[in-house]
């Protein structure tokens, strides 16, 4: 990957973009080539065109940008802490719930309140690690909050954390005709307010959070952060959706999970997926509470001790204090009330069950271990491995073609008619770049996951697995497999879907068959030529 200009003059954007590619910050291939246009470009457009490009650079060096959305109480807030691993967005209902809050990495961590009038100032976080309950400031001169913590997974992905939706008033509903460009909707509809449209509008991905009660809008509702994203095409290639809260479902309601509360949640959000698609890719089921207090170091020695305790009572016993929530704090026994709150705090009655049956099962077990078996209960990590496959493998696609779109809208924005042509035949040039096919697999991706395209079963895993990773092997389906034979499935492959193009296909079938043959054959080349 060269360097984006050397000369001493260098514009400040243009020697940004350069240090960020040598960092390795740029996601990929993609967006270098993006980077290199913008600051080519930037000399010959008009100065609104240029720093347009400059925001554009500065985007593609930054870490992908993921928006955390979804109703009030769905329990946001408690994911985004599990997922940066640190408790330290507020979970409970104050106001800095109601702003925008993005979580980046920074070398030193402080809190930043931004003004609307563009002045910032720095707050440091409360003394429990958290962002402060009050902010000291009139929040209605607020814009959003900038966290910089030093947490490693911060450094690939910045976590935009948006209020809850769930505003009846007259103008929010306003606001969301105006977004969606809906002609009519019922006064209880969810809206996206204004901040958090800003929010998102920065974002590149959407991680979605529903709960049981999927709703009828809930698609309008992701459909307003969908369209607020910075990407041209949101769907299953930038946005997965959680069920949270996996542990309040009810087994009995849900037929053919057999009573176990985890296979019904599993089976509920196969429905919920079934219902949102296609904004988003999946619907996986989560325990937010059990997987912040794992992971966020919230679970101590001494709450494995409690429940080691309560391990040790008698099954009639244990058994009624887990019906209900006032029974397992007033129920008489030797464990302290206030530890027992603390510990429904923590875990909430089916993470109490699981720990005790975990210390059963195995009386030495340590409070690291039982930890371990805690954050395997919560589903965290199924949600972080699809966030990886859906957001992180994919992060060049998705931020090159955010930033091809804004330089398209800038382009279209100039009064200049030769200004536009310059930017169309450099952006038709760089479509041309082997590099660039990553754009149309992931467009074909997006065709074939929303059901817009129908393809066989087996084609349609074929596509999906091309198309989401970024592990050659993982690619082919032939994961550890040698070179040799990697190269020999590649190519292949690439002649049965040639074939398949041009016999036996519909004609939407045929437009993605050659996308995917073309990207076999890319595969291919790259093999040979490791």
């Amino acid at each position: 990957m060269g360097r984006f200009g050397s000369g001493e003059d260098e514009p400040e954007g243009g020697r940004a973009v350069t240090a960020a590619a040598e960092r390795g910050r740029l996601a990929g291939p993609l967006s270098a080539s993006v980077a290199e246009l913008c600051h080519r470009l930037r000399s010959q457009v008009s100065p609104r065109t240029a720093a347009g490009f400059a925001e554009v650079l500065r985007r593609l060096g930054a870490p992908l940008q993921v928006a955390v959305a979804g109703r009030i109480k769905s329990g946001k807030s408690t994911l985004v802490n599990a997922l940066i691993g640190r408790r330290v967005a507020p979970t409970d209902v104050g106001e800095c719930t109601r702003l925008v809050t993005r979580f980046q990495y920074g070398t030193v961590d402080r809190v930043e309140v931004v003004f609307l009038d563009g002045r910032k100032q720095v707050l440091p976080f409360a003394a429990d690690g958290s962002i402060p309950a009050e902010l000291g400031v009139d929040i209605a001169e607020v814009s959003h909050l900038e966290a910089y913590l030093t947490n490693a997974v911060l450094q690939d992905m910045t976590v935009i954390d948006t209020p809850g939706l769930g505003s009846l008033d007259a103008a929010s509903v306003s606001r969301t005709e105006e977004l969606l460009g809906a002609a009519e909707q019922d006064e209880g509809s969810d809206d996206l307010d204004d901040t958090s449209r800003n929010a998102v509008a920065g974002a590149e991905a959407v991680l979605y959070v529903v709960t049981q009660g999927v709703r009828a809008d809930d698609q309008q509702a992701l459909a307003a952060f969908t369209a607020a994203t910075a990407s041209r095409e949101a769907g299953p290639v930038n946005a997965i959706a959680v069920l949270n809260k996996a542990d309040t479902v009810v087994a009995e309601s849900v037929e053919g999970s057999g009573g176990d509360v985890w296979k019904a949640a599993q089976m509920l959000a196969e429905k919920q997926a079934a219902t949102l698609k296609p904004r988003v890719a999946d619907v996986l089921p989560v325990i937010g509470l059990i997987a912040e207090s794992a992971e966020s170091g919230g679970f101590t020695a001494a709450d494995a001790e409690a429940l080691g305790q309560l391990a040790a009572l008698d099954d009639d016993v244990l058994e009624t204090m887990l019906i209900a929530a006032d029974l397992f704090t007033s129920w008489e026994c030797d464990i302290p009330s206030g530890i027992r709150l603390r510990l429904l705090e923590k875990l909430d009655l089916f993470g109490i069950r699981c720990a005790v049956e975990a210390i059963r099962a195995e009386p030495g077990i340590t409070a690291g271990a039982l930890r371990r078996k805690l954050l395997d209960i919560s589903g965290l990590d199924a949600v972080r491995h699809r966030l990886s496959v859906v957001f992180a493998a994919r992060a060049d696609g998705i931020k090159a073609a955010a930033a091809l779109a804004s330089v398209t809208a800038l382009a279209h924005a100039s009064a200049d008619p030769g200004e536009r042509q310059r930017v169309h035949d450099a952006i038709e040039v760089l479509l041309a770049r082997p590099e660039a096919h990553q754009l149309r697999l992931l467009e074909a991706l997006t065709l074939v996951a929303s059901g817009a395209v129908e393809m066989p079963e087996d084609l349609s895993e074929e596509v999906l697995r091309v198309g989401s990773n970024a592990d050659l092997g993982a690619q082919l389906g032939l994961p550890g497999a040698a070179r040799p034979e990697l190269a020999a499935h590649a190519l292949e492959r690439a002649g049965w879907w040639r074939s398949f193009a041009s016999f036996g296909a519909t004609p939407a079938q045929s437009r993605v068959a050659h996308v995917v043959h073309r990207a076999y054959f890319l595969i291919w080349q790259q093999i040979r030529a490791q």
